[in-house]
């Protein structure tokens, strides 16, 4: 788990340095001068091989649409419930631990926990346990200092089904919350 939270926050690391330095840096142009002849004038010094600051800043930008790409992976992974379970188990936490790094490291980030069901049960039914579920998710989410404005929740019951099978591997990746962020 510590590699993620690295991870992670070298990837924030990464993202703010590349922003930083984004802007381009004018150089001094040399000023003329006069014409030597070429018999007067010392060999030029051969450059070194650095590398060109384009290419750097296209690894650099490149490096930080990875790091980008990770955290959102980070934020949009589902996490998922037992059936008729509204508690978090142990993998459900490890994935809310990794969001928590990521909301940490940048306190602008605003998420929307959306609670879903599988189609067993009643339509109202269904509504209310996807709000315990999306409410457990910000419950966890405030007791690791994430401030709870930050975290809006809303259920969808049933109404999204990622699967439409009726089967347990099915009716399983059904049973979720999900997470949008909604302000950077």
């Amino acid at each position: 788990m510590p590699s993620v939270q690295r991870l992670l926050a070298g990837a924030v690391l990464t993202i703010s340095t590349v922003t930083m330095g984004c802007r381009r840096k004018v150089e001094p142009q040399p000023e003329p001068v006069a014409a030597t002849p070429v018999t007067a004038m010392a060999p030029e010094p051969q450059p070194t091989t650095a590398p060109s600051t384009e290419s750097s800043t296209t690894s650099r930008n490149e490096s930080a649409e990875e790091a980008a790409a990770k955290v959102r992976a980070v934020l949009s992974a589902p996490v998922y419930f037992g059936y008729d379970r509204s508690e978090l188990d142990a993998e459900a936490r490890a994935a809310l631990d990794d969001k928590v790094q990521v909301l940490l490291a940048d306190r602008a980030l605003r998420i929307r926990v959306e609670g879903h069901t599988d189609d067993r049960g009643s339509d109202e039914y269904n509504l209310a346990l996807g709000q315990r579920r999306a409410t457990a998710v910000q419950r966890y989410l405030v007791q690791r200092q994430i401030a709870a404005d930050r975290v809006d929740v809303t259920t969808l019951g049933e109404e999204r089904p990622t699967c439409m099978k009726a089967s347990e591997a099915c009716w399983r990746t059904n049973r979720r919350a999900e997470f949008v962020v909604i302000a950077p």
